[in-house]
């Protein structure tokens, strides 16, 4: 058992993956599950493949763009075809506080139509709402990947079965 920021008990799913394409098509499974308003928290060291992920999430989810990484425009935002709805790409790497954070609008993005991937959250970690998925990523070596899906609230919790039954 794991902890939520809300103290609540929680149980990761775990998933091991042995390449990029790997990752990237873990990525797509778990994008094929998501749905508006849904928050992904990417977290894990340069290099660990959130970006990577993140393209498959993306993907998955029907963007018709692929993501690149938003480290020095803090924000990118990819559309699927006639929806309103969009997938916003953060990277905060480059943000010290939470002040960046709100300079930069990302709590507008909480609740907005669309899907939401943040990397590096723990930098904006008291403006996080309570509902998310925290996917913590280490490398084994220069391809093996370990993913650590923590869900934490009620959709978060629904979206983990989903997953679960995707990839197994």
């Amino acid at each position: 058992m794991t902890t939520c920021s809300d103290g609540s008990p929680t149980k990761p799913l775990e998933i091991r993956t042995n390449s990029p394409e790997e990752t990237e098509a873990l990525g797509e499974r778990i994008g094929h599950a998501l749905k508006s308003g849904d928050l992904l928290l990417l977290s894990g060291t340069l290099g660990a493949g959130k970006t990577c992920l993140t393209r498959g999430l993306a993907r998955g989810w029907g963007s018709q763009e692929q993501p690149t990484s938003p480290t020095f425009t803090l924000i990118n935002e990819y559309h699927r075809d006639k929806t309103i709805e969009r997938f916003y790409h953060v990277d905060c790497y480059r943000m010290d506080s939470i002040n960046d954070a709100l300079s930069a609008g990302i709590e507008d993005l909480f609740g907005a139509e669309g899907i939401l991937t943040i990397e590096w959250p723990e930098r904006i970690k008291g403006l996080l709402p309570d509902d998310y998925l925290l996917i913590e990523i280490t490398a084994d070596d220069i391809e093996s990947r370990n993913l650590r899906l923590i869900p934490c609230g009620k959709r978060a919790q629904a979206l983990i079965g989903e997953i679960g039954e995707r990839t197994n």
